[in-house]
């Protein structure tokens, strides 16, 4: 599992990390049982606060994505299963607003709506 960050973007590094986590959920790349890596090496390896790490896994723990268990870590649950289906969704949204002309700013817009509403 590769955690990326970018450290120019004004997103914030806990938010880079748990879409990195959620990205690789929806490509199918995690399993339920897999284990995160362990948050001292993911801030060791990029270069940033442990506690920044632990607030991504944090993020993730509310969405029920991970399990946070002293002594074991982070480990995918079962809900990685949702992800995948949303993952399988979005290539099919994606091309049929490309089809149509929009833009990604466009498709964002209806998306963040429908979230909304």
């Amino acid at each position: 599992m590769l955690l990326r960050i970018d450290p120019a973007s004004t997103t914030p590094l806990f938010e880079q990390l748990a879409a990195s986590v959620r990205s690789d959920a929806s490509r199918g790349t995690l399993r339920a049982g897999d284990r995160l890596p362990a948050a001292r090496d993911v801030a060791d390896s990029l270069d940033i606060n442990v506690h920044t790490v632990l607030r991504a896994y944090q993020a993730l723990r509310d969405e029920g994505l991970v399990d946070l268990r002293r002594g074991r870590g982070a480990v995918v649950t079962d809900r990685v299963s949702d992800y995948s289906e949303l993952g399988e969704a979005i290539p099919k949204i994606v091309a049929t607003a490309r089809s149509l002309g929009l833009s990604v700013h466009a498709l964002t817009a209806m998306i963040r709506q429908e979230y909304t509403s």
